[in-house]
């Protein structure tokens, strides 16, 4: 016999109510011998002959409901994923046979009555099975929030946005959307285009960011500001990376750097409290990015683990090895750091740290194994005494210690070794060498960014963060002069080796913003006034001091769940090609609307 499907939908739709009195993890012992309806997916089903199990699942939880197929010959027919509607009394599970993992593990509903909502085809895998191939999660997405972790993120998502809108309401801000449909300002990241078809030839950009728009409110004198903004931009995708994303986006005026830490801090004190009760100490440290570079290689570093990186340039200034001391005299540095214990490393594991070097523009990658009481290495014939006991003591060089040098330009250098301060992080942490601590929060700023910086394959200056970013004060005599040396009033928040937020304290005199653009950046005075001429021209009208952050919604969910990766924790992601499995899109379109748009294409380009 098949399952009855219910009298109609009409009929339901008069009687809403009658799909439940309770969802599906709120009956307790105190509740056994109340009659009760309970609606929602089939978990998992039992059949021990002369009873079948159910366990009966919705948003809430799960139920076991119990059917006599005597009585309810349908039980039989249920399968996964079907959707029921059940009525009966509440009992208490019989001895031994309570179910602690279960807040409803105590009871079970004997079944009078089932009705069949809808039937399920065969779920394409099984919704409790964790190993799952990615893409086949993306392509089946409305199965896979199906499942109770991912049903767990989204309500995480709900509650740290609420405390999120709480906070700001409380602390006298509104919230004002801004547009979706803006210019393009092709300085930054690559944009999204979208052609005008009342206008043709011409294209809108979605947005990179509201930070146009929300200074434009400071000079509207709406003076506190922030928006849940969705944000776009077309990068290559990683997991804490999407083509479309969502910010918490902050502008103030008549404020300081330390009234953005101040106002940002609480923030996160509070989503921390409220999401998962933990008590975030703050004020939070704060590091020069000088500092950030020097001793980690990163202006993002993850600080909970050691391996700093250390400078020798002043101990290879003479020395008998010529790489070294020739990148000294070339206006270089010497810097190393210390794996410890990975003097186990095969050759083949030396040749792909070398090459991960390579890849970072080093010409190579010099390196000593500290094996069986001797420095193993082809540089280390070339070494002084005084330089051998300099490296010991500040690497506190010991048995089965690896140590990676980097010798060029500071940044260059900085850079090759905090990537491989990561790479042999990973490496310790497989082995069981190094314990990286995962209920850690490492919160600090990272400020005193440089406001420009020299691009060597442009031969132009760029601006480090965004062209509207003020400088220190003290520093503004440098930009004609120094640019490279000239501050900028930018920080980011940092956490566990994540950039979690970026903000700035603005240009907010047009004079100064015309001066970085035609004379640090060098935009030519047309092309400036084409892309930002409105924005100029608002300065000119009486902008107040004012500055800004953008804590990245996705990133401070994942944290609070506990993933590495943003996917799990929005509705309905891109994958990593930044496509969406489950619709299809992109997708090609109908030549009618490339014409209402006159647009031609190329064709598609092969997979």
């Amino acid at each position: 016999m098949g399952l009855r499907q219910s009298d109609g939908l009409n009929q339901r739709r008069s009687n809403m109510n009658s799909y439940r009195t309770h969802h599906c993890a709120q009956l307790r012992k105190p509740d056994i011998g109340q009659r009760v309806v309970l609606s929602g997916w089939v978990d998992a089903r039992r059949d021990h002959g002369g009873l079948v199990f159910v366990d009966l699942r919705d948003r809430e939880g799960v139920t076991q409901i119990v059917f006599d197929p005597q009585q309810i010959p349908e039980s039989h027919d249920l399968r996964s994923e079907y959707v029921i509607r059940v009525e009966g009394e509440v009992a208490p599970r019989p001895e031994g046979t309570v179910n602690p993992k279960l807040v409803t593990g105590e009871i079970e509903v004997k079944a009078a009555q089932l009705c069949a909502l809808n039937k399920s085809e065969t779920p394409p895998y099984p919704l409790d099975e964790e190993n799952v191939n990615e893409d086949l999660r993306l392509q089946y997405r409305y199965l896979d929030l199906r499942r109770r972790p991912m049903i767990a993120n989204l309500r995480m998502r709900h509650r740290v946005t609420k405390i999120i809108r709480d906070y700001f309401d409380e602390q006298g801000f509104l919230e004002i959307e801004t547009p979706m449909l803006f210019k393009s300002t092709p300085e930054g990241a690559r944009e999204y285009l979208v052609p005008s078809r009342t206008n043709p030839g011409l294209f809108y950009a979605l947005p990179q960011s509201p930070q146009q728009f929300k200074q434009l409110l400071m000079v509207a004198g709406v003076e506190k500001y922030f928006q849940i903004a969705r944000c776009f931009r077309d990068e290559d995708l990683r997991a804490d990376r999407q083509p479309e994303f969502t910010q918490v986006d902050v502008e103030m005026s008549f404020i300081g750097r330390e009234d953005i830490y101040r106002v940002i801090e609480g923030m996160l004190k509070c989503i921390w409290k409220g999401a998962i009760n933990h008590d975030l100490q703050i004020p939070l440290p704060r590091i020069a990015y000088q500092d950030a570079m020097n001793d980690f290689g990163a202006d993002k570093p993850d600080r909970r683990f050691g391996i700093q990186l250390k400078d020798f340039t002043d101990t290879f200034r003479s020395s008998g090895f010529k790489v070294f001391a020739g990148a000294v005299a070339s206006g270089g540095v010497v810097k190393a750091i210390n794996a410890k214990g990975l003097a186990c490393v095969t050759q083949g594991q030396i040749d792909l740290l070398t090459e991960q070097a390579k890849t970072m523009g080093a010409k190579g990658l010099a390196w000593i194994k500290v094996e069986g009481g001797a420095w193993k290495s082809p540089i280390v014939k070339f070494f002084s005494e005084a330089e051998k006991s300099a490296l010991t003591e500040r690497l506190v060089i010991e048995e089965g210690d690896l140590i990676l040098f980097a010798a060029d330009k500071w940044s260059a250098a900085c850079e090759v070794l905090g990537k491989l301060r990561l790479t042999v992080a990973e490496m310790l942490q497989k082995m069981g060498k190094l314990n990286i601590p995962k209920d850690v929060f490492d919160f600090f700023w990272v400020v005193d960014f440089p406001l420009i910086t020299f691009d060597p394959e442009t031969q132009k200056y760029k601006a480090t963060h965004h062209p509207f970013t003020a400088p220190v004060d003290e520093d503004i005599p440098l930009l004609d002069r120094e640019p490279t040396k000239v501050r900028g009033q930018h920080y980011d928040l940092v956490v566990n080796g994540i950039e979690l937020a970026g903000g700035s304290i603005r240009i907010h005199q047009a004079d100064v913003q015309r001066k970085v653009f035609e004379d640090v950046l060098k935009i030519p005075k047309e092309t400036a006034e084409s892309r930002f001429g409105y924005l100029i021209k608002a300065l000119g009208y009486g902008a107040p001091p004012h500055g800004g952050i953008a804590p990245g919604l996705d990133r401070i969910v994942a944290l609070v769940c506990g993933t590495e990766n943003i996917r799990e924790v929005i509705a309905f992601p891109k994958n990593a090609r930044a496509q969406d499995l489950m619709t299809g899109a992109p997708a090609e379109v109908e030549p009618r609307q490339l014409r209402e748009l006159r647009i031609q294409t190329e064709g598609r380009r092969p997979q």
